[in-house]
């Protein structure tokens, strides 16, 4: 399986939503964090091109939010991407 990861932040509902999709996928995730953490956020930013979290990658694809994500998964292509 592809690696996924996600910059997020503990008290963000989007975050936890889209950490539990993946999780009912089966899907380990590395989780940075970027809670007090003004430079990773800026990392992630830099990267991303967005300040929100959470902000994903899988692969080397930046799928972007969690709605981002979810969208993904209603038009069937999470799974393809997940596992290429």
């Amino acid at each position: 399986m592809t690696q996924v990861t996600i910059y997020s932040s503990d008290y963000c509902p989007y975050c936890m939503r889209a950490k539990q999709l993946l999780s009912s996928k089966g899907v380990a995730f590395e989780e940075i964090k970027v809670d007090g953490k003004p430079q990773v956020r800026a990392d992630m930013a830099q990267k991303a091109g967005r300040t929100s979290v959470p902000q994903i990658w899988i692969g080397t694809t930046h799928v972007g939010g969690c709605d981002d994500l979810y969208a993904l998964e209603r038009a069937g292509k999470l799974d393809a991407l997940l596992n290429a």
